[in-house]
C-alpha cells in the first residue's frame, strides 16, 4: 500500500483532500461509506475504506491512473475515480457519497433537469447511470464514466453518486447541491407540472459559476462542523 505518510510530507494536496472528506461526512452525504480523491500529477490520491470523518493525510492511498490493478489498501471503488479521470482530463477531483434524496430521484428519473440557478452549476442536465451495480471493477466504472459525459454530476441508480471539480471541495459542493437539487426535483414533480430552466438561463449560471462555487465551498467548510 503506498501512502502519503509513507513517501512524503503531508502536501497542501493532501491536507485539502482530507478536509474535503471530513466536511462531506460532517454534511450528512455519507455514512460508513464514501470516497473523495484528487488528481495528484500522474497519479491519483484517494481516501481509503474507512468513515471520511475518521480519515487522516497518512492513510491516503496513491493509484497511478494508469493502473491496471489496485494497490492493496485501495478502495475498490477507486475504478469509478480512475474512470472518470481518465476521460475528463478537465476533472482535479472527484467525490463519491450516497444521499437518501439522491437514491430517490435515481429511482423515478432517468435524467434530472435543472429546476434553479445552483442546479445548472452541475451539468445542463444531470444523467441517471441506469446500472445499480457497485463501481468494483475497470467495465463497470467505465461505463458510468461514459453516461456522465461532459457533465459534473452523474446518479448512480440504487447507488448515490458522483461529483466532479476542480478541487476537492469543489466536488464535495457539487455533491452537496446534487442533493439539493434532487430534493427539489421530487418536492416540485410531486406538486404537479414543473419548469425547468432554459438553456440561455443554464448557461449564464454556469458562466457565472467559479466564485460562486468558492464562496459556497466556504460556507460549507465552516457549517459543516468539520473544518
Amino acid at each position: 500500500m503506498t501512502t502519503v505518510g509513507e513517501t512524503a510530507p503531508a502536501t497542501d494536496v493532501a491536507v485539502g483532500l482530507v478536509e474535503a472528506a471530513h466536511v462531506l461526512a460532517g454534511l450528512g452525504l455519507v455514512t460508513a461509506f464514501g470516497h473523495v480523491s484528487v488528481r495528484h500529477g500522474d497519479s491519483v490520491l484517494i481516501t481509503p475504506p474507512k468513515e471520511l470523518d475518521l480519515v487522516d493525510t497518512g492513510e491516503l492511498v496513491e493509484i497511478p491512473l494508469v493502473a491496471e490493478e489496485l494497490p492493496a489498501g485501495a478502495p475498490p471503488e477507486a475504478w469509478g475515480h480512475l474512470a472518470v479521470y481518465r476521460a475528463r482530463p478537465d476533472v482535479t477531483a472527484v467525490a463519491r457519497a450516497q444521499p437518501e434524496a439522491v437514491l430517490a430521484a435515481g429511482a423515478v428519473t432517468d435524467r434530472i433537469t435543472p429546476l434553479h440557478g445552483q442546479a445548472a452549476w452541475l451539468g445542463a442536465s444531470i444523467p441517471v447511470h441506469d446500472d445499480a451495480r457497485l463501481l468494483r471493477n475497470a467495465v463497470l466504472a467505465e461505463r458510468a464514466a461514459h453516461t456522465l459525459g461532459d457533465s459534473d454530476a452523474l446518479v448512480l441508480r440504487g447507488n448515490g453518486a458522483l461529483t466532479a471539480g476542480a478541487t476537492p471541495g469543489l466536488a464535495v459542493t457539487r455533491m452537496w447541491l446534487l442533493d439539493a437539487a434532487c430534493r427539489l426535483h421530487l418536492t416540485a414533480h410531486a406538486a404537479g407540472p414543473v419548469t425547468t430552466l432554459s438553456p440561455e438561463e443554464i448557461a449564464a449560471w454556469r458562466t457565472s459559476a467559479p466564485p460562486l462555487l468558492e464562496r459556497l465551498w466556504a460556507h460549507l467548510r465552516r457549517t459543516s462542523g468539520a473544518a
